[in-house]
């Protein structure tokens, strides 16, 4: 019988702190209830919220930490003030230690990646993490991967192609594919253009022609949505951006349906008679469903949620680690870095 999935939680992480990470990890409990928790944080609040999920208090192990990192510490300032013994630290070194098989935190993004690279180190020829997030696209599955949503700003071509081995791992982690194709987001699909270094990083892609890994060439802005590879690559500013981009589209979309159907009573009835799709329709317009980063490319898997989400949103950021860490993130990581650098060094030859 396998190994249940070790889950260590920041649960004072997040806008709400326990109030929701607590009621999130029940939900993903429910739904995996092969997993089981170390929950670091002020004990006497965890215990509360504890006492209204049964299920999960039989399956969790309560370590109460005195400091929790602040959402507007600067991340130099969590490393210094108290981080050992901080809730987000503890949680992460659960996994350095082995206890847990991933953390997860809806706390401070840059003292949480700050922490992340210092305690867990980067894998080997890895200088950067990255953080990989879901999209929403009309696909099979229902989404795409891009990388990097902010974890670094600016990439040479060496760190591109990084992000699209690890980017690769992860989605036949999530997606159980053996080739995931991979697109380099660009200002247009002509060999071209581009800047030099997203040049050089669809050459060398192209070169080394990795077993696991289905090189597209270019995509553009508009094209991330449609899902016509299954991860996206970026550097950090522009995949920030792109990100946010969609998500107030996503909210502002929303805003304009409700507001149409309250016009009249014909839009109404219109809604009435629709319910189903439009219902189908605020499901898949619903940020929730994709919240949960991956930071790629530590010696450990770390998910990172957003700082306001609510508990299905935990939830589903829970479900996005405890997956990772079934399909075997970091070995199929390993493998393909470790396959790069062969192809690297037989072209060098």
């Amino acid at each position: 019988m396998a190994q249940p999935i070790r889950i260590a939680l920041d649960a004072m992480g997040g806008d709400h702190g326990p109030k929701v990470t607590i009621a999130g990890a029940a939900i993903a409990h429910d739904r995996h209830p092969d997993s089981s928790f170390l929950l670091f944080g002020d004990e006497a609040m965890i215990r509360t919220e504890l006492a209204a999920h049964p299920r999960l208090a039989r399956v969790a192990t309560v370590r109460h930490c005195d400091v929790a990192v602040r959402m507007d510490d600067k991340p130099s300032q969590a490393l210094r003030s108290g981080r050992r013994v901080s809730s987000m630290w503890q949680a992460i070194e659960a996994v350095k230690k082995s206890e847990a098989d991933v953390a997860i935190s809806a706390g401070n993004t840059g003292a949480l990646m700050a922490m992340a690279k210092v305690c867990l180190r980067t894998m080997a020829k890895i200088e950067r993490p990255a953080l990989a997030s879901l999209w929403p696209a009309p696909t099979a599955r229902g989404y795409s991967i891009v990388l990097d949503v902010g974890a670094s700003i600016g990439a040479d071509a060496r760190h591109l192609v990084n992000l699209a081995v690890m980017g690769s791992a992860m989605s036949r982690a999530l997606f159980e594919l053996d080739r995931p194709s991979v697109g380099l987001l660009n200002v247009g699909k002509e060999d071209i253009k581009g800047n030099e270094e997203v040049k050089a990083a669809s050459s060398l892609l192209k070169e080394t022609d990795l077993p696991n890994l289905d090189y597209r060439g270019f995509v553009e802005g508009d094209e991330i949505g449609q899902g016509v590879v299954d991860v996206v690559v970026t550097e950090g500013y522009s995949g920030n951006i792109a990100l946010k981009t969609a998500e107030g589209t996503a909210t502002q979309v929303m805003h304009y349906l409700k507001e149409a159907i309250g016009k009249s009573w014909l839009s109404k009835l219109g809604y009435l008679l629709a319910r189903s799709a439009f219902r189908e329709l605020r499901a898949k317009a619903d940020v929730r469903n994709i919240n949960g980063g991956v930071f790629l490319g530590l010696e450990g898997i770390v998910i990172k949620s957003h700082g306001g989400a609510d508990a299905l949103a935990f939830a589903r950021a829970v479900e996005i680690g405890y997956e990772m860490a079934h399909q075997g993130l970091l070995s199929k990581i390993r493998d393909m870095l470790a396959s790069s650098r062969r192809d690297d060094q037989e072209a060098a030859q």
